[in-house]
């Protein structure tokens, strides 16, 4: 018989027990981190004549992530991912990040060590400090809201709003395959409810369950377009789809959009999926979120430099403000793109 796995309860340890054991991990390693947990601030100083950058997100059980088939280690990656995210988007380099907490009772204290495991390992990949946070009660469930920080030189910081009339609009990697994995284990969970022992069946889509699971930040990107000394003149991380963040990209820089269907990379597990489910690869491409992948604009001049990367595609590229934001078929109809964020539209960066 196997031994029954320990259980200890948030209560015996207290708020201030339970924080010193969450954080006793994390020790400061980059030289921006003049002081991390265990004040009632961080001090941090970003490199001589770099500018600091902040992001913030929430995440939410029931609504951003189903406990029943979300490990908590993969988690805790996946929360780091979208955090430095943000930043990535921003042309910068990811340094801290601060994590709280709204704990609920049924939680024991080891499933918060496997969270934090998590948040550790994928802090360690990225060489970011865990320098803060807080802990709190709560009455709906896991609440994890993170902040993150990161620098980079004044001049090659990047926003929403820089794309000019026929910069080329560039993609890293595929999109659609997250929203699929959400599908695949959504399915599974429905098919095997009140099945003693379930055996869910997810051979052949194991790629789709990593992209959901434990997306991978973008930071090749960034070192890539250094080395290319490319400057995007617009930048968004797809975390509510491609068609929403590039209308977001779009509203910012005053400008539109021409996209082209067969330009958009879809990886052969996203549409497999997708038509064993009977349902469409490209809805799952334009509207699926959570791919956290980078779309960015850089001059037609540049578009040498951007075929050498060889990590992005170029879908498509920018117009007037007057002509709209359109995908483009490939018998050449034109579809006006529409903000259709999928489980939930999340706006806040």
């Amino acid at each position: 018989m196997a031994a029954q796995k320990k259980r200890t309860e948030i209560a015996e340890l207290g708020e201030f027990g339970l924080i010193d054991r969450l954080t006793a991990r994390f020790a400061p390693s980059n030289a921006s981190t003049l002081r991390g947990a265990g004040d009632d601030s961080a001090v941090l100083a970003p490199p001589s004549g770099e500018r600091t950058v902040l992001s913030t997100d929430s995440f939410f059980e029931g609504v951003d992530f189903d406990l029943t088939y979300f490990p908590l280690k993969h988690l805790g990656y996946k929360v780091v991912t979208a955090a430095v995210s943000d930043i990535l988007a921003m042309n910068a380099t990811p340094s801290q990040l601060l994590v709280s907490l709204g704990v609920s009772a049924k939680l024991p204290v080891e499933a918060l060590d496997d969270l934090y495991e998590g948040i550790g390992f994928a802090c360690k990949e990225l060489g970011v400090d865990v320098v803060g946070g807080d802990t709190r009660a709560s009455m709906t469930g896991l609440v994890i809201s993170v902040t993150a920080v990161g620098h980079a030189p004044e001049e090659r910081i990047v926003g929403r709003g820089g794309a000019q009339q026929n910069d080329l609009i560039c993609l890293t990697g595929n999109v659609g395959a997250a929203y699929m994995g959400l599908q695949l284990l959504e399915r599974e969970k429905r098919v095997l409810a009140g099945v003693d022992n379930p055996e869910p069946q997810f051979a052949g889509y194991e790629y789709l369950l990593e992209k959901y699971l434990k997306p991978r930040p973008r930071t090749d990107i960034l070192a890539a377009l250094a080395e290319e000394k490319i400057v995007p003149t617009a930048m968004i991380d797809l975390s509510d789809g491609l068609s929403s963040d590039l209308l977001q990209l779009c509203r910012s820089s005053k400008c539109g959009a021409r996209i082209y269907l067969e330009r958009i990379p879809i990886a052969k597990q996203t549409t497999a999926l997708a038509e064993e489910m009977h349902s469409d690869p490209v809805v799952a491409a334009l509207h699926g979120g959570e791919d956290y992948e980078l779309l960015f604009t850089v001059p037609l001049s540049m578009q040498e430099q951007v075929m050498r990367l060889g990590l992005v595609d170029v879908i498509g590229h920018i117009t007037p403000e007057s002509t709209g934001c359109f995908l483009v078929t490939p018998d050449g109809q034109d579809i006006r793109l529409k903000a259709q964020g999928f489980p939930e539209q999340r706006n806040e960066k």
